[in-house]
C-alpha cells in the first residue's frame, strides 16, 4: 500500500507552493547516458511496458514526454484473476505495478523511453522498492514487447552498470507476462489530482526533473 507520510521540510514547502526545488530531493535522478544500442523504426505505434514502483508516479512521467500516444497504469508479472489493487498489495500476487506506454518510435524511440525511465522515473538500485513504498509490487522491471525491445533494454542495463552512472549496482530485471489495466480511479491519477499529498511529495519533482534533464522531450500537456 502507499504511504502518505510527507516530511516535515518537504510539507513546509509545499505548502507554499515551492515544488521546483524539490526536484531531486524525493528521488534520486540522474542523467543516464544515450542508449549504444536502440531497437529499429517500424511503423507510427509501439507498446512498452514498465514496471518502476507506484504507476502513478511513472505514468505522469511518460504521459509527458513527446511521442508518447498513451499512457495505461496496470500491473504485469501475474495473473489476470489477480489483477486488482487490494489483491496485488497483498505483495502475493507477482505483479508489479506496471504501465503500458503507446508511442510512435518515429518520434520517440525505445531506447530513449528506456533513458527516461533510468534517469528520473524510478531510482534502478532499489530492490523491492521505491521511495517510500515497500513490496515486490514496486519492483522495477521491463517487459520487452519484442526480441528487439529485450536486446536493448538488457544491452543499456549493462551499459548503464559498466558507466556506474547510479554508483551502485542496476537491480531491474527483464520480465515476462501480461499486462492488465488498473481500475479507473487509478488512471490519469497525476494529472487529475495535483494537490493530493503523495503526487506533490513523490512524483511532482520527477516532473520538474524531466523537464529540466530533457527538455526537447517535454510536453506540457500530458496524454491520457
Amino acid at each position: 500500500m502507499k504511504t502518505y507520510v510527507i516530511p516535515i521540510a518537504a510539507a513546509v514547502l509545499l505548502a507554499t507552493g515551492v515544488t521546483a526545488g524539490l526536484a531531486g530531493a524525493a528521488e534520486r535522478t540522474v542523467q543516464a547516458p544515450m542508449p549504444a544500442i536502440d531497437a529499429p523504426v517500424s511503423g507510427h505505434s509501439a507498446t512498452a511496458v514498465f514496471a518502476g514502483g507506484c504507476f502513478w508516479g511513472m505514468e505522469a512521467v511518460f504521459s509527458h514526454v513527446k511521442g508518447v500516444t498513451s499512457v495505461v497504469s496496470g500491473y504485469a508479472g501475474g495473473t489476470k484473476a489477480t489483477a486488482k489493487y487490494d489483491t496485488v498489495s497483498t505483495e502475493t500476487t507477482r505483479h508489479a505495478e506496471a504501465i503500458r506506454i503507446s508511442y510512435d518510435p518515429a518520434r520517440v524511440s525505445y531506447g530513449t523511453l528506456l533513458r527516461v525511465m533510468f534517469s528520473v522515473a524510478m531510482n534502478p538500485t532499489e530492490l523491492n522498492r521505491q521511495g517510500p513504498d515497500t513490496g515486490t509490487s514496486y519492483r522495477s522491471a521491463i517487459f520487452p514487447q519484442s526480441l528487439d525491445q529485450a536486446r536493448v533494454a538488457k544491452a543499456y542495463i549493462g551499459q548503464l552498470n559498466a558507466s556506474k552512472v547510479w554508483g551502485a549496482p542496476i537491480v531491474t530485471r527483464l520480465e515476462t507476462g501480461g499486462f492488465y489495466p488498473a481500475e479507473a480511479y487509478h488512471q490519469n491519477f497525476a494529472a487529475l489530482n495535483p494537490n493530493h499529498g503523495y503526487i506533490r511529495m513523490w512524483d511532482a519533482p520527477k516532473l520538474v526533473a524531466l523537464q529540466k534533464t530533457f527538455p526537447a522531450l517535454w510536453q506540457a500537456r500530458p496524454v491520457s
